[in-house]
C-alpha cells in the first residue's frame, strides 16, 4: 500500500511539474505517467544514493545545495529512460530539469505531509 501511494505522490508532483515548468512535458495517458513515477521512484532509491555518495564534497561545499543538482540529473534520466520506452515524457535541458526537479520536491513533500497528517 505504502509504495503505490509513494507511486501516486510522485506522479502528482511530475504532473504538477509538466503543468509549471516550461521545456517538462507529458504527452500520452495519465497511466503512462504512473509508469513515468515508477521509473522515477526507481531512479530515486538506485541512482541517486550512488550520485550522492558520489559528490559528497560538493554536497559538502554547497551546504547541501548542489542536491538540487543530483535531483536535475534523476529528473534527466528519468526522462531519458521514459523515452526509451516510449512513456511521452520529456524534460528539455538542463534548467528544464532543474526547475522540474524543484517542483517535484516541493510538491512531493506537501503531499507527502498533508497524507502523513491525514493517517
Amino acid at each position: 500500500m505504502w509504495l503505490l501511494l509513494r507511486i501516486l505522490v510522485n506522479a502528482a508532483a511530475l504532473w504538477v511539474a509538466t503543468e509549471i515548468v516550461p521545456g517538462v512535458e507529458h504527452t500520452g495517458p495519465w497511466t503512462s505517467l504512473l509508469l513515468v513515477a515508477l521509473v522515477f521512484g526507481l531512479l530515486n532509491a538506485l541512482v541517486r544514493p550512488i550520485l550522492k555518495l558520489l559528490t559528497c564534497p560538493l554536497i559538502l561545499l554547497t551546504l547541501g545545495l548542489f542536491t538540487f543538482v543530483i535531483n536535475a540529473i534523476v529528473l534527466w534520466l528519468t526522462s531519458a529512460i521514459s523515452g526509451s520506452l516510449g512513456l511521452g515524457f520529456q524534460v528539455s535541458g538542463f534548467w528544464a530539469a532543474f526547475l522540474g526537479a524543484l517542483v517535484v520536491t516541493v510538491v512531493s513533500v506537501l503531499l507527502s505531509v498533508v497524507l502523513r497528517d491525514a493517517e
